[in-house]
């Protein structure tokens, strides 16, 4: 598994504590800074699961 992956996923459950807490609380702004966390992590994880892909691709063509 690739690190992005694991790096996306935390950015994920990072950003998800941070837009709950901003509802909550009532504070946009943390709310609108955990949304954005949330999604930046979903394309490293993204970019992760497409590299993992790739070198899956290439070593079914090399064996």
């Amino acid at each position: 598994m690739d690190k992005h992956v694991i790096e996306g996923k935390a950015k994920q459950a990072m950003g998800a504590a941070k837009q709950k807490v901003g509802e909550i609380t009532g504070n946009d702004e943390l709310r609108v800074k955990g949304a954005a966390q949330r999604a930046e992590g979903k394309v490293q994880e993204g970019v992760g699961k497409t590299k993992d892909a790739v070198r899956e691709g290439v070593r079914k063509l090399k064996h």
